[in-house]
């Protein structure tokens, strides 16, 4: 694949502040002169928002099996990749998106016990080339994360309702990952004041952008 832009992902846990940060982020990039393409995951073209409905609320979605939900997400991730991503990728473009791959090795892989060679293999399957330059992993702990959801007063979606020990294992899950990919994930304590965390995230897409 051909590119020219510049593929920013943001992970993390739910009420971990992902939405928060890639707004501010998006416009610190607006004020500097860029157009940056905002994404989120699963979704992002017409067939990936019927598949997150299906997921995430649709009631025929309620007994997927993981190994359904896990082709589910990366067909969507597919579908985004094509006809969205690497296009926008090729005319040089900044694409910011909400969740990616990494989302499916740890919540599919590790929260659902889904082999990880099988994630990877459909991981990569999906995404082909399309790799995030950086990823920002927002991590939060457990209690704080609750307390954010609830203070949103939303209704949670089906994996929102997980059980505790799922989310413990996705935190974990998450924390492997950066450390074994240090050179793309940015690990940052979602638990700081947000000016905070922005900064570290200006930092980074700045030295980014001078390459």
């Amino acid at each position: 694949m051909s590119k020219k832009g510049i593929f920013i992902t943001f992970e993390g846990s739910e009420g971990c502040g992902k939405s928060t940060q890639i707004g501010l982020l998006a416009a610190h990039l607006r004020d500097a002169g860029h157009d940056p393409l905002l994404l989120r995951e699963p979704g992002g073209t017409p067939a990936g928002e019927t598949i997150r409905h299906l997921l995430q609320h649709a009631l025929e979605g309620e007994n997927l099996t993981p190994e359904a939900e896990l082709l589910l997400f990366a067909a969507s991730r597919a579908q985004l990749v094509r006809e969205i991503i690497v296009p926008a990728l090729t005319a040089g473009r900044i694409v910011i998106c909400d969740r990616f791959l990494d989302s499916t090795t740890v919540y599919q892989g590790v929260g659902r016990k889904i082999p990880p060679q099988q994630t990877e293999m459909i991981n990569a399957f999906a995404v082909d080339a399309c790799l995030p330059d950086v990823t920002f992993l927002l991590d939060l702990d457990r209690a704080t994360s609750l307390e954010r959801m609830k203070a949103g007063q939303r209704t949670l979606d089906r994996i929102e309702r997980e059980s505790e020990d799922f989310f413990e294992a996705v935190r974990n899950g998450y924390l492997n990952l950066a450390a074994l990919n240090p050179n793309r994930i940015l690990l940052l304590d979602a638990s700081k004041p947000k000016e905070s965390t922005l900064e570290e995230i200006k930092n980074a897409i700045t030295s980014l952008l001078s390459k």
